[in-house]
């Protein structure tokens, strides 16, 4: 199911989705890196994982964003004793959250964000659902994988197929073969520093 989503929005949608169903947890969402710095919200199952997601960017600090980080598996049995990221973890206490795992999402060329896991209940999650979320995560990345490699290539033919229609307008308005329209179409991108 995971590796039938239209596109990125969509696969990232589905992988907070089982990861919720898979681990019985109370919500999970996914963060998405963007530009190897940029980190955005990009699926969540509840309201609670908005707010638990922007209070770290705010904090610059907590699990989900040490995951993307450090490349490791974070746990925290509960919020309200985590000395580790402590502002992060007493002000999503305060929402209720009280137990967190968080797994880097990430291919062997590179990290593409991670999968955060949240509970109410202190104390939720164990080795063997650390266990179950590691190999979840490894089948949501190669989802992820995909679904970013096709949007790049529905991308690539797309912009393809516009520079076809361009050259075409230019052969037929001025009587020029293909390569004269396209050395036109660059240079024009090359003045303006514009993408073709």
């Amino acid at each position: 199911h995971m590796h039938q989503g239209e596109d990125v929005g969509q696969t990232v949608e589905t992988v907070a989705q089982f990861a919720k169903e898979a681990l019985a947890c109370d919500c999970a969402g996914v963060m998405l890196v963007h530009g190897g710095k940029q980190v955005e919200s990009a699926a969540t199952t509840d309201p609670l994982v908005v707010k638990a997601d922007r209070l770290q960017m705010e904090c610059e600090q907590g699990p989900c964003l040490e995951s993307i980080w450090d490349h490791e598996t974070f746990v925290i049995h509960d919020t309200a004793t985590e000395t580790r990221w402590a502002d992060w973890c007493r002000q999503v206490s305060g929402l209720g959250v009280r137990s967190v795992l968080s797994l880097r999402l990430f291919t062997h060329n590179n990290t593409m964000g991670a999968l955060n896991l949240y509970a109410v209940e202190p104390g939720r999650f164990d080795d063997e659902d650390i266990a179950v979320a590691t190999i979840f995560a490894g089948h949501a990345s190669v989802a992820l994988a995909s679904a970013r490699n096709e949007s790049s290539l529905r991308k690539a033919i797309d912009a393809r197929h516009l520079i076809g229609q361009a050259q075409g307008i230019l052969m037929e308005r001025f009587n020029l073969n293909a390569d004269q329209a396209f050395a036109i179409l660059r240079r024009y991108s090359q003045d303006k520093n514009m993408k073709l």
